[in-house]
Formats: structure tokens, C-alpha cells, sequence
């Protein structure tokens, strides 16, 4: 089905500058003979001489503004006409996708689909939906595509799972964000969902056909609080696109960095590692990309994780000696430790590392409400306030008790004190008349 698409003309004022002076020329001179023939014979019956009538002004300006516009009308809008020239705006494609089936599975399915169940174990992953959706072409026939969905604890998880089956072959989605594509799949981020979509088998859907799958499924862009929680993304200079990795758990830290002890980065204490490759020079000078190297950035909850794990990589590694392709470049800036693996010289490396900024700030952390439902947390909200209540009370009545108690003692122990006296207890009546 051929996109949908939207014509507009604009006038190309600029393509017919002598036309509009002519007549504006034209018009010009007109007003002056005009003015001319008004102001003598006006001035002869109504003004003194040496003086124009307000009546010949009048005429005047308002026969100037009438051939300007005439002059406008006549010459600019028939230019306008001629001088048009269409563009073409392509809209969202008007592809009549429809589900035909959605069936809840175990995590073992993803494999139908190429998917690894024990890295999507790591990133959270619980439950995972299979949907089937078609589209019937008049021209091609009916086409259809599989959408696997899959929901895990977070939004950093979903862009985890998003590098990690992310190749060098695909590409950004044009006009949806978190989004990437190639001949045959797609995969998207969107807040604690991770989508796969896939071209069903011989099918010839089209690029703005599967587009308009995508859209329907996903939308064009994630929340902004999803996009907020997401990690920083690596410097983009010299990075190999598709390269980009997100990493939480040791299963897919030995897949991506299989020459590298996954032990070290201490997933169990929090850990979050981001990896790529990069194009550089041996010698530190111009990027090449038959050399890449490969950067790390990890952080850790605090400064003092970082730093001890950073001390176990120094042992274990060597940092920053010169061992030729065994070498590894490291830095710790607060709770981030930073490693650049097969740079080939310690000038590549440190060139690598010095492309980190760290800036941090303290800032209070809000409270987990945990697994509970919204309709839980409200009940306990009005719980809450029902005991607020109570409590001032319960603080009024014991106030008004202990006054009332002490002003008792005061009379008793304290007859002539004032505050015992019952002076101050009568009401004092006025009969006025």
C-alpha cells in the first residue's frame, strides 16, 4: 500500500521581480499625471495658491493606494500562479496493520526469534507476549510480521536489552526515537517494555509499511521520565556505531567481552558497565578503523566500591604498563572507573580516557514505595492523615484536661494566686436597659 502524502504549493515570489516593477512603474507614473491635473484644478475653485486642498491630498493618497493594490492584484497573482512549485511532505503511511493473535509465554520463547533466555533472565525479564499482526494489500497480497514484547523492572533494563541485540548492520529508525532497523527486525525502547519486531517469512513489507507497524505498536518516542532514567551515553568521537553496549549482569559482559575476567566488574555490588569500540590510531594521531579499541565506563553505587574495585583491576591487569596488545589504560574519577582495552599505545589510550568528564552532585533520593498498588498507597495516605487527625485531638483534649486539672491545684494549694481564683471563671453580665 503506497504511502499517504501531502501536496502543497507555495508561490515563488522571487521568480518574477520585472513583471511587478513594470506595472509598479506603470502604476507610479499614472498617480502622478493624476495628482498633477487634481491639484490644479482643486486649487483653482477650493485653496489659495501655493496651498493643496486637504480634498486633493486625500484623493491623492487614496488614488495611490488604490493602484498600488491594483498593481499587486495584477501582476503578483498571476506570477504567483505560474511560478508555483509543489513539495511533497510525506505524513505518517496509512498501513492497515490489524492483530490477529496474542498469546503469554515463558521467557524461553525469544529464542523462536533469536533471543538468548538466560540474557533476558538477567535484564529482568519475567513474561513475554507474542503478538501476530497482518496487513492485506490489494497489489501484494497479505502480509504479516510477529511482535514479541517483552516487560522487565525498569527503563535502564530495556535499553540494556536494546544494545545488546543491537548490531553494526542496523540503523537508527527514521522519525521514532529508541528505535533501531534492519532488512528484516526491528527492535524499540519504550519505559519497561522492550519490543522485537520481526518480518514474518517471505513477506515483502515495505520500509514505511513496517514503519507504520512500529508507530502503531510504540509510538514515535518514549516518555520523558523514561528517557531521564536512561544512562549517558558514550562520547560519540571515533565510536562504532552499533557498537554501543549496556551491560548488568555477568551473562552478557562474557558474551560482549569475552577476553575480559567479568568477575572484576562486581555486578553483584551494583555495577553498571557501558562498552563500545573505537576507531584510533595506534600512534594517537588519526582515527583508523583497522585498530579499534575498546572503552569501558563503569559505575558503581559509591566512591569507595569504585576505588576498591579499582585496586582488584590494577592488580589483576597491570593498568597503565606498557605490555603491548595485552595493555589496559584505566582511570577512577569518584564511582566511575574508565578502561581503554587494545588501544595500542598509552597516548591512544589516555586520548580515549581523557574524552570522560565526570561532574557530581548531591541530591536527596525519594522513597521506594516498592511493589504496591496505587490503590494500596492511597489507602495508606488516608490511614496516615486519619491519624494525624486523631492525634491533635487527642493533644487539644489532654491540653484542655492539664488547664483545667491545674487550676484546680492552684485553688487548692493556691487560693490567693490568680490563676486558682475562680474570679476569672464568672461571666460578668450588663444589664443595660
Amino acid at each position: 500500500m503506497p504511502p499517504e502524502i501531502a501536496v502543497s504549493t507555495r508561490p515563488d515570489l522571487y521568480g518574477m521581480p520585472l513583471a511587478f516593477l513594470l506595472c509598479l512603474s506603470e502604476s507610479i507614473e499614472g498617480i502622478q499625471a493624476r495628482a498633477a491635473m487634481t491639484k490644479n484644478f482643486r486649487s483653482q475653485r477650493w485653496s489659495r495658491p501655493g496651498r493643496p486642498s486637504p480634498l486633493s491630498l486625500g484623493l491623492d493618497v487614496s488614488g495611490m493606494s488604490w493602484l498600488i493594490v491594483w498593481s499587486l492584484t495584477h501582476c503578483l497573482a498571476p506570477g504567483a500562479v505560474w511560478a508555483q512549485t509543489p513539495s511533497v511532505m510525506p505524513l505518517v503511511p496509512a498501513a492497515n496493520w490489524k492483530l490477529t493473535s496474542s498469546t503469554k509465554s515463558s521467557v524461553s520463547v525469544v529464542s523462536n526469534w533469536g533471543g538468548d533466555p538466560k540474557i533476558e533472565e538477567e535484564y529482568g525479564v519475567k513474561s513475554v507476549e507474542a503478538r501476530s499482526y497482518r496487513l492485506d494489500d490489494e497489489l501484494s497480497g497479505s502480509q504479516t510480521a510477529d511482535v514479541v514484547v517483552e516487560e522487565t523492572p525498569d527503563a535502564s533494563a530495556v535499553y540494556g536489552l536494546l544494545t545488546y541485540y543491537q548490531t553494526e548492520a542496523m540503523i537508527p529508525e527514521k522519525g521514532i526515537q529508541l528505535a533501531v532497523v534492519d532488512a528484516n527486525s526491528a527492535l524499540m525502547a519504550r519505559g519497561r517494555v522492550f519490543i522485537h519486531f520481526v518480518k514474518g517469512t517471505g513477506s515483502h513489507i515495505s520500509t514505511d509499511e513496517f514503519r507504520a507497524l512500529e508507530t502503531l505498536v510504540g509510538g514515535t518516542r518514549p516518555t520523558a521520565d523514561a528517557l531521564a532514567s536512561l544512562p549517558a551515553p558514550l562520547p560519540p568521537r571515533g565510536l562504532v556505531p552499533g557498537t554501543e553496549k549496556y551491560l548488568l549482569g555477568t551473562q552478557a559482559a562474557a558474551r560482549v567481552l569475552p577476553s575480559f575476567p567479568a568477575a572484576l566488574f562486581g555486578f553483584e555490588q551494583g555495577a553498571e558497565v557501558q562498552t563500545g569500540r573505537y576507531a584510533v590510531d595506534s600512534r594517537g594521531g588519526a582515527t583508523s578503523a583497522n585498530q579499534p579499541a575498546t572503552l569501558l565506563a563503569i559505575e558503581y553505587p559509591t566512591s569507595q566500591i569504585a576505588r576498591a574495585r579499582f585496586e582488584l583491576m590494577q592488580n589483576a591487569l597491570g593498568l597503565n604498563k606498557e605490555r603491548g596488545a595485552e595493555s589496559v589504560y584505566g582511570k577512577r574519577t569518584g564511582s566511575f572507573v574508565f578502561l581503554a582495552i587494545n588501544a595500542g599505545s598509552k597516548t591512544s589510550g589516555t586520548k580515549l580516557l581523557d574524552q570522560f568528564n565526570v561532574a557530581e552532585q548531591v541530591s536527596w533520593d525519594q522513597r521506594y514505595p516498592g511493589k504496591k498498588s496505587i490503590t494500596l498507597q492511597m489507602l495508606e495516605l488516608i490511614l496516615a492523615n486519619l491519624g494525624l487527625v486523631a492525634l491533635l485531638i487527642s493533644a487539644a483534649v489532654l491540653g484542655g484536661s492539664l488547664i483545667a486539672l491545674s487550676k484546680r491545684l492552684a485553688r487548692k494549694w493556691f487560693p490567693s494566686s490568680e490563676w486558682g481564683s475562680p474570679e476569672g471563671e464568672r461571666l460578668i453580665t450588663l444589664n443595660l436597659r
